[in-house]
Formats: structure tokens, sequence, C-alpha cells
């Protein structure tokens, strides 16, 4: 089966040359297509591949138009049966693509696969497996609610593979024709949990979800923000996720998650804000950033980050058109 791996870049030409030099390392280059999409960074991912990675396919897409329609913009050249999403800031370890590739063709009703992802220092990270979001395990969600359930129900290292609800984008196999029939990723989300709408679109169509521990891939994603704060991101994710409680159980779901984030950021804010004064200086550095985080989310759940709605459902894109291709081929099998 031709393998072919699709990646999306943003200002990440440093993580994507470890990226492509561990596709290099591991991978037959007789049996696999790489893509790679620059998303409007412009950071001279293109002149880096053309002199050091010729052999890999390239579109520039002229502005950024969001993770999901630049995977669906580099799809339209994907050749492959089978297709590997990968972040650019991800590398292969030896051997995990020959397994998500077996699992692949073996497990029955296969939809999706999802790799073990590690740490830079190798150590586990925590969302290499999720439930499926609903209002009530996302206002829950915690590092320590994380780590509690891989002491009791993760899959262990070198495990078998096994169904799960939902696996990270950072790297998902699946069959070409399977994104195809999809339509690609939705349109709609313009970063975030874009991979959690594909899996719950994987499982409504009869298929199912496996993670497979024995595919170990390094992830260093987030490893650049430690220390820092940013707006964007917190509130792009909660965004992202009132557009997953729309789009696929309703406007009931979506106002109720919106509404008891509004009750854990203020509970998660109180409880900062109380252990305050008797912490030392280093812990309440890290605390002053929980609490920007969660000030953040209120504000975001009281209607008063009303900026990222408009990053949201761009239909007026002229790039959605990669979309609507997909959605023709869909309706051409169909007829």
């Amino acid at each position: 089966m031709k393998l072919s791996i699709l990646i999306v870049n943003w200002n990440s030409k440093d993580y994507l040359r470890q990226c492509l030099d561990s596709i290099r390392r591991t991978c037959d280059p007789c049996a696999t297509q790489v893509v790679v999409v620059d998303g409007g960074s412009f950071d001279g991912c293109a002149e880096m591949l053309a002199h050091e990675y010729p052999e890999v396919g390239f579109v520039q897409s002229p502005e950024n138009i969001g993770f999901g329609r630049s995977n669906n913009l580099g799809f339209c050249k994907v050749t492959g049966e089978a297709l590997l999403l990968l972040n650019p800031d991800t590398e292969l370890r030896p051997g995990a693509v020959a397994v998500l590739l077996e699992n692949l063709m073996l497990l029955p009703m296969a939809g999706l696969i999802g790799a073990r992802l590690l740490n830079a220092d190798e150590s586990l990270q925590l969302t290499s497996v999720h439930p499926l979001p609903t209002p009530w395990n996302v206002a829950l969600d915690s590092a320590w609610m994380r780590r509690r359930w891989w002491r009791r129900s993760g899959p262990a290292a070198g495990a078998a593979a096994q169904e799960v609800a939902a696996v990270s984008g950072a790297c998902m196999m699946l069959r070409a024709e399977t994104f195809r029939r999809l339509g690609g990723f939705d349109p709609q989300y313009f970063m975030y949990a874009e991979d959690m709408d594909l899996c719950c679109k994987i499982r409504r169509g009869g298929m199912r979800i496996y993670h497979a521990p024995q595919a170990e891939v390094i992830h260093h994603g987030g490893c650049s923000s430690r220390g820092q704060f940013s707006k964007f991101p917190v509130v792009m994710i909660r965004e992202a996720l009132r557009v997953y409680m729309l789009s696929n159980h309703g406007r009931f779901h979506a106002a109720m998650y919106q509404f008891l984030m509004a009750i854990s950021a203020t509970l998660r804010l109180l409880a900062l804000a109380s252990s305050w004064l008797p912490a030392s200086a280093s812990t309440r550095a890290a605390r002053r950033l929980s609490m920007l985080k969660w000030w953040t989310v209120l504000r975001w759940s009281l209607g008063m980050e009303g900026w990222a709605k408009s990053r949201f459902g761009g239909h007026d894109n002229p790039l959605k058109i990669n979309t609507h291709i997909l959605s023709q081929k869909k309706l051409e099998e169909l007829g």
C-alpha cells in the first residue's frame, strides 16, 4: 500500500527539517510520497525544501487559511492509498509508520490509527488518546484527570493496538479514500478540534478509531510556550470546541459547554487565588500564568472575546474551493 504523508507548516521550518529527516530515516522513499503545505507563513520552507528535500511536493497557500483547510489544499496532490496526517513538530521513531500501516490494514473496521506521542525527553504525552468532547468532560479536564486515567486505563507502551474514542491530530493515519469520502477536514474550524471532529465523523460512519502504542512519535508541540502566556491559543481552543459542540450536538450542548466553562474557570480562579499567599515565588509565577489563562477563559465564556468567532466559519475565503473539490469527488463516487 503506497503511503502519502501530508504536513502543514506554519512558521515551523526548523521543526519541519527534523520531521523530514525522520521520514527519510524511517520510511521507504520508493513507497512514500511527502507533501508539505505552507499556510501563508512564508518562513523560508519553500527554499529549504527546494535545496534539501527536492523529492517533497510543496503547496504554497497565499494566506493563513487554517490547519484543516491547509490539509484539504494539500490533499489534492495526494496519490497514496494510505494517508498520514503529520504535524511539522514531530519526529517518527523507527518502525512507527510500519506499525500504523499494518494496523490500518489488519484491524477490523479500522477508520483511523493514532500513535503514542512522546515529549522530547521521551515522557508520555497524555493527549495521545482523548474521549470525544462533551460539555462535562471538557469543563472538568485537567492534567491530574489525564494522569489518573492513564494510570488506570491508558494503553501501556508496546501493547497491542486497542480501540479508543479519539486520538491526537499530531499523527493520524487513515485511508485516503476515507478522508476523501468525508470531505476532508470541516473548513469551519480555523485551528484546534478539527481532529476531534474527524474522529467523530469516522465513528458515526461505522468505522473504529485505534491507538497503536508500538508506533512511537516524538511531538515537540507546546515546548516553546512554556513560561509564557498567549491569549490566542487559549481562546481559539475554546472557540473550536464550541463549534464542535454546535456542529455535532446542537445549540443546547454548545450553550451548556459555554456555561460550564464559565463555572469551571471561576472555581479554578478562586482555588488559585486562595493558594497564592502561602506559595513560594516560583510557584506564584506558575500560578500567575494559570490565573491569566483561566481569566481569559472566563472572559471568553461570557462573550467578552468575540474576536475569535471571526476566525471560524469564514466561508468567503476563495480557497474553500479545495473542500468543494473533495465534496464533488464524493458526489461523483456516490452518483
